[in-house]
């Protein structure tokens, strides 16, 4: 299983919570040629922090891969590429990207890094950590 964090814009497009509401899915919107290369990665069985970008800056819920990538059924493009994604839980207490990057632990983190990147591995170790944030 490999983990993976997912940018999404709350106020003006979809939210963890509006993932909780549906119960599932596809991950679409796409088009940056490094994110694509990630997506290709994913496989069903991965998880996901959903991380709500605009105002809130922070990783608010995790989700649950459902699906191998496909073509988005939306567009005349094979090289788009979504995935189902189910709502696993919200955190507690999101993990706001000022904590991520006060933390030294982060420095080598995707999402510190390379921050307009709209999908992104998250190693393990990170991926922990950031779980302990939220308790």
């Amino acid at each position: 299983m490999n983990y993976w964090l997912l940018k999404c814009e709350p106020d003006r497009d979809y939210s963890y919570q509006d993932l909780e509401k549906d119960g599932k899915t596809y991950w679409d919107g796409v088009t940056n040629n490094w994110a694509l290369k990630f997506i290709r990665e994913i496989k069903k069985g991965d998880k996901a922090f959903i991380y709500h970008t605009g105002k809130q800056r922070c990783v608010a819920g995790i989700a649950s891969v459902v699906s191998d990538p496909y073509p988005d059924p939306n567009k005349h493009n094979e090289k788009l590429l979504v995935f189902d994604v189910i709502p696993n839980k919200a955190l507690n207490n999101p993990v706001t990207l000022s904590q991520i990057k006060a933390d030294g632990r982060f420095d080598d983190f995707h999402l510190v890094k390379f921050g307009r990147l709209s999908v992104m591995p998250v190693d393990e170790k990170f991926w922990g950590d950031i779980l302990k944030m939220s308790e």
